[in-house]
């Protein structure tokens, strides 16, 4: 078993081709075809060589009249070396017969390949569309749906089953949005009516006891996070939904500009070095710029609190094969590289540190892959082997950024 998978990974290194299920198709119907040719060959030599002798002695003989002449055979050769003579010619014949047989054979076997190639293709061409249109379909366009025009075959059935099933889980994704969003929208107002409740009851006239006032501060910061994490939420749930406000194009370095500008206090406060590199030229993207914000935010914002005082950050911006990168580093503890890929799911967090109060809701780095989703782009997460994390974004280059009115010249097309 061991020398199987051996030679099996050989022969992938060596470029064999992928035993797909038209090359096997096309190994069945050429080995059928094969095999009815060599039958129908062979039935056809085996009757050959059961000719009757004595008819065929017997046509040499007769002359067009159809009568023996038997004073021709009595003048001529033995009747034993007539025989011998008609034996070599046929058997003569025959061996030809075989030999003409052999390269039909052989012209057979190439032809039946190639029809058996072109057999197969025709049958597997309604699975080929069928995995085209289901390669297009996407959690953005489960709208759409296969459609296999045809007879009422297997092939239609399959297709019919996965429409189904697309339409399954268009509701299902449908109804999760839904869910998060109105979710988000709905607790707003009791969370305002006890915040509302709570000022009130700290702004009576006269002294307000300590307990009361430690209380209202203690309430507050926990509603405070409750609005973080609905906001988290209702921003998750528009990005996953294809829903960008505000769409335009924006350089890349403004993007980290404002970020940096925006968290300047808990720069200063943990005593943080930043490194912003960017490269020669401008680089633009284009989409929601206020989703584009609230990803770089969430990155700076992850990369300076899951930071050590002290430490420091890495931020780079360039381009490379029509899309644009953006590369955002940071010092800390040593993170577990299996577990680092979770942390763009939605409430995942790494380490004691992030369980903590002042952890946040978890929703940081989910909401980027998700916002970097939605412009067609991609996020990626790992862990640095001397501590701390890298997180790699990339965002398609704006298109026709140099045809938007007011961006200054030079912005490339």
């Amino acid at each position: 078993m061991n020398s199987l998978h051996h030679l099996s990974g050989l022969a992938q290194r060596a470029g064999l081709p992928r035993r797909t299920v038209r090359l096997r198709l096309t190994a069945l119907y050429g080995v059928l075809f094969l095999a009815s040719g060599a039958g129908l060959l062979t039935i056809t030599n085996v009757l050959a060589r059961g000719w009757s002798w004595p008819q065929v002695y017997i046509s040499a003989l007769a002359p067009a009249s159809g009568h023996v002449h038997f004073s021709a055979v009595a003048s001529g050769p033995s009747l034993a070396e007539w025989q011998a003579r008609l034996a070599a010619e046929h058997a003569a014949e025959l061996n030809q017969l075989l030999a003409e047989s052999a390269i039909a054979l052989g012209v057979m076997a190439v032809v039946s390949a190639a029809l058996g190639w072109l057999v197969a293709g025709r049958v597997l061409r309604p699975l080929r569309v069928m995995t085209a249109a289901a390669q297009r379909i996407s959690a953005d366009s489960l709208h759409e749906r296969l459609d296999m025009p045809g007879p009422r075959d297997e092939l239609k059935d399959l297709a019919d089953t996965i429409d189904a099933l697309l339409e399954r889980l268009a509701g299902a994704f449908a109804a999760q949005r839904r869910f998060t969003a109105s979710a988000s929208h709905e607790l707003r107002t009791p969370l305002a009516t006890i915040r509302a409740s709570l000022d009130v009851a700290v702004a009576r006239p006269g002294p307000v006891p300590a307990s009361a006032a430690e209380l209202d501060d203690l309430i507050g910061t926990q509603l405070d996070k409750v609005d973080e994490l609905l906001e988290g939420l209702l921003v998750l749930a528009r990005a996953e939904h294809g829903v960008l406000p505000a769409h335009g194009v924006i350089l890349v370095d403004d993007l980290v500009s404002a970020a940096l500008g925006a968290q300047e206090e808990a720069i200063t406060a943990k005593d943080l070095i930043v490194r912003h590199l960017s490269g020669s030229e401008d680089i633009w993207v284009e989409g929601s710029q206020p989703l584009l914000h609230r990803m770089a935010g969430n990155v700076i914002d992850n990369a300076i609190g899951h930071n050590h005082d002290g430490g420091w950050i890495s931020i780079s911006t360039q381009t490379g094969g029509g899309v644009a990168h953006l590369i955002v580093e940071n010092g800390g503890d040593v993170l577990n590289p299996e577990q680092v890929a979770g942390l763009a799911q939605p409430f995942r967090r790494l380490g004691a540190d992030r369980t903590g109060s002042g952890s946040g809701a978890g929703l940081g780095l989910s909401i980027v892959a998700a916002i970097a989703a939605a412009h067609r782009g991609t996020l990626a997460l790992h862990a640095r082997p001397g501590g701390g994390l890298k997180v790699a974004i990339t965002l398609p280059l704006a298109a026709r950024a140099a045809s938007v009115p007011g961006l200054p010249a030079g912005v490339p097309a």
